[in-house]
């Protein structure tokens, strides 16, 4: 996937695409990419919480375990 077809994915997922969000949190658990999981679940969605909570527990960072409020507090 190209940088163009990343903007791409993420402008519709951040209009309510849910498909698209979907697609991304299936990128990024694929890619490790636990910012991107991360932001995704900082804005409310369960499943990137998840993933994100999943790939912190294989890599042994239990400071990700820890849910996150939007002012950062855990």
């Amino acid at each position: 996937m190209t940088d163009s077809d990343l903007s791409v994915l993420r402008e519709r997922a951040e209009k309510g695409d849910e498909d698209a969000v979907d697609e991304l949190i299936e990128l990024a658990a694929e890619l490790g990419d636990m910012g991107e999981l991360r932001r995704l679940s900082d804005g409310g969605n369960a499943t990137a919480a998840d993933q994100l909570i999943e790939m912190a527990g294989e890599r042994g960072d239990a400071g990700e375990r820890e849910p996150r409020h939007r002012d950062g507090r855990t």
